[in-house]
């Protein structure tokens, strides 16, 4: 089915809940466009031809009768130079560009490249022509900032002979090698890859952590330590300071990368990150800590929805520059906040609720998130070696740590 072709018509709203009616040949997690706004929205559920989609901008307006588009790919993240120093929403948009083009609120509907396409980066070829190359080897370095070097790695599911590669100025977007197949089909690289953001990313060999990861909280590390691919909660009522422990973690953590998500959070509180970290000097580089980090706000004004698909997204990039070989650390505000969002969204299906209203999968999203943390052996000839560290906040209700979430997660 062709992308953006009309497949389905809204048979009713309830709020960021859409039910299509007419949804034949569509799958589990596709990414379809609502309304003659366009939308973005996921596919959550299918019956016959009826399909649930979970919408990631206010509903506001839509009625029954308007049309739904298929984009033809599920809900993926853009990978490669542009990330570092970056600011996205929950579905990855960059924040900096839409304030540019739209001002302070995001229009309904806003499509803009989740990577820029007109930005040139310096790729330095590592590999040649003639050598075997599969997925994960590294084919070359862009230097994306003073303190990352982002390694252009084969994407998953290629292997085969490199029959041209070029060191220059190019964009994400244009072709930096070509790789020909077994088969004698040629494949093109460029320096962006996408990924699935609900599907987590292969590796080699997972490993058992063993290196540990200073924070530089010195209680943290003598009472509670954190092993490089490790996982750590910070449970606390409201108030008590799990935001001013992360935002230190990510200032003064021993890790190459640091991905802040502000997930269902106070605006005010990003806004103290965005204003810290560009003054903040990293100890081991000098450099500013922006130089370092990625964020990603989905503060508590934003759709319900995106939350959910800000932790995959976030993970998702964490991922991607552990296959680099580089240790990141990944912090997670509020897990508390996505939890509710998934409670809603459960609700609104009318699914059959579990204690205290959360839906009956709870620890199960909620191992599939911190599972993807980890220290493992990359793919690649050089069995580099990367590690995810995960760190999340839990916001118990009324300090009780006997909640779903809190349980979950411990």
């Amino acid at each position: 089915m062709a992308a953006n072709e009309n497949i389905g018509t809204i048979y009713k709203v309830a709020g960021p809940l859409i039910v299509a009616s007419g949804m034949r040949d569509v799958h589990l997690h596709d990414v379809v466009r609502v309304s003659e706004q366009k939308l973005i929205g996921e596919i959550i559920e299918l019956r016959d031809d009826l399909a649930s989609i979970q919408v990631y901008e206010d509903t506001s307006g839509i009625g029954p009768g308007e049309p739904v588009y298929l984009t033809g790919e599920q809900l993926v993240a853009e990978l490669g130079p542009g990330l570092i120093e970056g600011i996205f929403d929950g579905i990855e948009r960059p924040l900096n560009v839409i304030y540019q083009m739209e001002g302070d609120r995001i229009r309904r509907g806003s499509d803009v490249p989740k990577l820029d396409r007109a930005k040139k980066w310096a790729f330095e070829a590592t590999a040649a022509v003639g050598d075997e190359v599969g997925a994960g080897d590294i084919i070359g370095e862009v230097k994306e900032t003073e303190a990352v070097t982002q390694r252009i790695m084969i994407p998953y599911g290629i292997s085969g002979t490199i029959t041209r590669i070029s060191s220059g100025e190019f964009t994400v977007a244009d072709t930096v090698a070509v790789v020909k197949d077994a088969k004698g089909v040629e494949h093109e690289i460029t320096m962006m890859q996408k990924w699935p953001v609900r599907k987590r990313r292969p590796y080699f060999e997972k490993m058992n952590p063993q290196e540990p990861m200073v924070t530089g909280q010195r209680v943290v590390d003598t009472l509670f330590p954190v092993a490089k691919g490790g996982i750590a909660c910070v449970p606390g009522p409201f108030g008590s300071g799990k935001t001013v422990i992360q935002h230190s973690i990510a200032k003064w953590a021993d890790a190459d990368i640091i991905i802040y998500i502000g997930c269902g959070e106070r605006g005010n509180e990003m806004t103290d990150v965005l204003k810290e970290f560009p003054e903040l000097k990293d100890p081991k580089t000098g450099l500013s800590l922006m130089k370092r980090t990625v964020l990603i706000a989905n503060t508590s004004d934003m759709p319900v929805a995106a939350r959910e698909a800000s932790i995959y997204t976030g993970i998702t990039i964490a991922e991607y520059f552990r296959d680099m070989g580089y240790k990141v650390a990944i912090i997670a505000d509020s897990t508390s906040r996505w939890a509710e969002a998934l409670r809603e969204m459960s609700g609104r299906l009318e699914e059959m609720p579990g204690e205290e209203g959360y839906p009956a999968y709870l620890s199960t999203r909620l191992a599939e998130f911190y599972e993807r943390a980890g220290s493992v052996v990359c793919l690649g000839k050089d069995k580099r070696r990367g590690a995810v560290t995960a760190i999340g906040a839990v916001s118990p209700a009324g300090v009780d740590t006997s909640e779903p979430v809190s349980q979950a997660t411990l």
